[in-house]
């Protein structure tokens, strides 16, 4: 007859090892691969939540190079095998029935997707794997070999951090400090000195909100900054110091800052979720707001531009254009030099022809927030010159920036164009300099 009463202590043990975040005495003696095993076989199902904290523990804990060791490993090991996958055909050829289907979608997967949803059992396992992908693309650079094992983690997080999971709050000055500490710390479009400048972005006439994922407490997954302006923003400094004013005739909402908090959640699409999301919100909640646009940042211009050969430029602006804009090759060229604001039409058409021609090798723009907001169904409304007059905007684009419109009846045309017939929505503004 069973003990009950052993079976009940048993389990209390194993619970409070888990509190105590101690290994059992078998788990601490075998190889991290080894407990991966284990944790895929028939006695992950028992002691799964064990075995996963304490595989994700001691990765915590490895060096650099343990660490890309163990990962190679668990790419190559658990990678999906091809004799598998033939006999899994054979069985779907000769059978054809969603039995043989599922076998099929499950052999070509491998076990690399499964130990990390298992591993996923452990106590703030969602972050700590998060972080583990972190570490990853940190490999990724030099081990490309590491490509297929980055897919998985991407494909599964699509699903964990789908938006039907997140939640969506309201930033205010009212919000947890710890919150706001992180919001500061993770900002990176246009950052923040201090708490004094984040309170400005807080204040009349200014909306904030974030994405947050239940497994991850009080973490931001990523955040958006609006103005309420009259048109479309012009000026990043404009939109970023503290407010004036009554708001009176403010028609259009600015976003002009969206921040990826978790660098383990990069290439996981969301920031076109909270775009829309945000846009029924303020719909909601400003009825008087009717237009919805972007004062985007274009990094790259810069790059791309100085490293055109003269004859490339000219092409663009003409013969008779192109000794105006050589001193941005120049020595003496600072912050805010007059001469760009002089060349306004020769820098919007560069900028133009920057956004509209130069492709990536799958025919879209190379810039990639210009892919971002057209692939929403944006389309480029305008390009403004001396829009952000700071250091990191003139690095990245001599202080060029880009208006994106989102007209509520034409985004899903201008998505669908986009991504079938590579076309780019533009305005009649932007026609004229093409």
């Amino acid at each position: 007859m069973l003990n009950i009463r052993k079976i009940f202590e048993t389990i209390a043990d194993a619970g409070q090892r888990i509190l105590e975040k101690k290994p059992l005495a078998n788990i601490k003696k075998k190889s991290l691969i080894e407990l991966c095993d284990d944790l895929l076989s028939s006695k992950g199902a028992a002691f799964g939540i064990t075995l996963a904290r304490d595989i994700l523990f001691r990765y915590h804990n490895l060096s650099a190079d343990e660490k890309l060791k163990f990962l190679k490993s668990i790419n190559d090991i658990y990678q999906p095998d091809n004799k598998e996958i033939d006999n899994a055909i054979q069985n779907y050829n000769k059978n054809k029935n969603s039995l043989s289907a599922l076998n099929l979608s499950r052999v070509a997967s491998g076990r690399r997707k499964e130990l990390f949803i298992r591993l996923n059992m452990a106590p703030q396992g969602t972050s700590e794997i998060v972080s583990l992908r972190e570490d990853l693309l940190m490999f990724l650079r030099e081990n490309p070999e590491l490509k297929s094992l980055d897919y998985d983690l991407i494909d599964i997080f699509k699903n964990w951090f789908n938006p039907g999971f997140l939640k969506l709050r309201k930033i205010t000055w009212d919000t947890k400090a710890a919150i706001l500490e992180k919001i500061l710390k993770y900002e990176k479009v246009h950052s923040m000195k201090d708490m004094n400048e984040l309170k400005s972005r807080l204040g009349k006439d200014r909306k904030f909100f974030a994405y947050f994922h239940p497994a991850l407490d009080d973490e931001p997954i990523i955040f958006v900054e609006i103005a309420l302006t009259k048109g479309l923003g012009r000026s990043i400094q404009e939109l970023t110091k503290p407010t004036v004013g009554n708001g009176k005739g403010n028609d259009t909402a600015t976003f002009y800052s969206i921040s990826n908090c978790q660098e383990g959640l990069s290439r996981v699409t969301l920031g076109n979720f909270l775009i829309k999301r945000v846009v029924y919100e303020l719909q909601e909640e400003v009825p008087h707001i009717k237009y919805f646009g972007t004062l985007s940042p274009m990094p790259g211009f810069a790059d791309w531009l100085l490293s055109e050969k003269d004859e490339s430029v000219t092409k663009i602006i003409g013969e008779k254009n192109m000794n105006n804009i050589k001193f941005l090759k120049s020595a003496d060229l600072k912050i805010g030099d007059k001469r760009i604001l002089e060349n306004k039409d020769n820098m919007s058409k560069l900028a133009i022809h920057y956004l509209t021609n130069v492709k990536n090798n799958l025919g879209f723009p190379i810039n990639d927030v210009c892919r971002f907001h057209l692939k929403n169904g944006a389309k480029i409304d305008d390009v403004i010159v001396n829009a952000n007059i700071s250091e990191v905007g003139f690095k990245r684009s001599f202080g060029v920036m880009v208006n994106y419109s989102y007209e509520l009846e034409t985004i899903e045309q201008n998505h669908q164009d986009y991504v079938n017939k590579k076309m780019i929505a533009t305005s009649k503004k932007i026609k004229k300099y093409a």
